[in-house]
């Protein structure tokens, strides 16, 4: 079980919990990744995080996430985790596309799950939370890549990458970050934004749309317009800017970021994919707590590789092996809870804990 999961921390992080093993008073963040069907691998540890080992915090718990990463914290922040979490799972991975499939079908899909494990009723309770703060980023497009149709929508896509590739702050040419946040207290993420920014307090009328539009992948869903409370136009995914989020602002000069992960890489925008020399500043990561599938468990999954979205594309017309496959992962992922409960439980933590470079 021990090679199972990777802990690794920044300096700052790694020096406190080499001294005094991690408690949950010791988290001031938890922060989630976009990556679509990535996360189910780690489904169960973000279970384990927010039922068991949190279930007795009282202090405030600021979240943020983008995409998915926005999906699994506002489950989470409900007052039934666990359950909430297994509806966004349950609901994530029975999805099924036959033929062509239209960016108007999979927005109708992310609606269903959206109600699966959020109906509007539920939002009042993540807003109320005791000690929950959730927060999350989209994008507001600009030129073509506000465009409904899918040649222009392409063509800004395009230039943006060719401007990222430059430098990423040219984004700023066709993205504004969209950060939307519980009302009881300013977060104070992205205090230094190198992208404008837009802030829009959480409430029941934006809180669902605002959700949809942090996972609105570009090209294969439609954009999110009307939003209440936010400037008009069309908001699409938020991982265009901050795909694994890392650079978003600590809140506490002494608290740890809690970050279950799918991937040792933080990757900090959609367009670094390709741009392997693109990495989070390393003052980011000095309070990163980073929680990590080895390789070594990576490599027994079927496959040897956790799932993902091109899976859809990999078991077309064979939608009973994805979701067999799907299942399975989320199942050999209750071995990454069981080691980090392990961990912080018996204090081994102290001694499994390694430096991030």
């Amino acid at each position: 079980m021990h090679d199972d999961l990777l802990i690794l921390a920044g300096k700052i992080a790694w020096e406190r919990i080499r001294e005094q093993g991690l408690d949950p008073g010791d988290i001031s963040v938890v922060a989630g990744a976009s990556g679509a069907a990535k996360w189910l691998i780690i489904s169960e540890l973000d279970k384990a995080i927010f039922g068991p080992w949190m279930k007795d915090r009282r202090k405030p718990l600021l979240l943020f996430g983008t995409s998915i990463g926005a999906w699994k914290l506002a489950a989470a922040s409900q007052n039934d985790p666990a359950a909430a979490l297994d509806a966004l799972a349950d609901a994530y991975i029975h999805q099924y596309y036959k033929g062509r499939v239209t960016a108007g079908e999979v927005t109708r899909e992310g609606r269903r799950i959206l109600d699966a494990f959020i109906p509007q009723e539920r939002v009042p309770e993540i807003l109320s939370h005791p000690w929950m703060r959730f927060s999350l980023s989209t994008v507001r497009c600009r030129g073509f890549t506000a465009s409904r149709g899918i040649f222009p929508q392409m063509v800004g896509l395009g230039t943006a990458f060719l401007a990222n590739a430059a430098s990423r702050r040219l984004l700023s040419l066709f993205f504004e970050r969209a950060l939307f946040c519980d009302p009881r207290g300013n977060p104070g993420f992205f205090q230094e934004s190198e992208f404008p920014i837009q802030r829009i307090p959480l409430n029941d009328d934006n809180f669902r749309p605002a959700l949809l539009a942090s996972g609105s992948i570009p090209l294969a869903m439609e954009g999110v317009t009307g939003i209440p409370g936010a400037r008009p136009g069309v908001y699409r995914d938020g991982g265009i800017l901050d795909y694994h989020p890392s650079s978003f602002g600590l809140a506490g000069e002494n608290g740890i970021v809690c970050y279950p992960h799918f991937s040792m890489r933080l990757i900090p925008g959609w367009f670094d994919k390709a741009l392997h020399t693109r990495k989070p500043a390393p003052a980011c990561l000095d309070h990163l707590l980073l929680l990590v599938p080895s390789p070594e468990f990576v490599s027994r999954l079927p496959y040897g590789r956790i799932p993902d979205r091109k899976d859809f594309e990999r078991f077309h017309g064979r939608d009973t092996e994805r979701v067999a496959f799907w299942k399975e992962a989320v199942s050999k992922g209750r071995r990454l809870a069981d080691a980090f409960m392990e961990s912080v439980l018996g204090g081994s933590i102290r001694t499994k804990v390694r430096r991030l470079e």
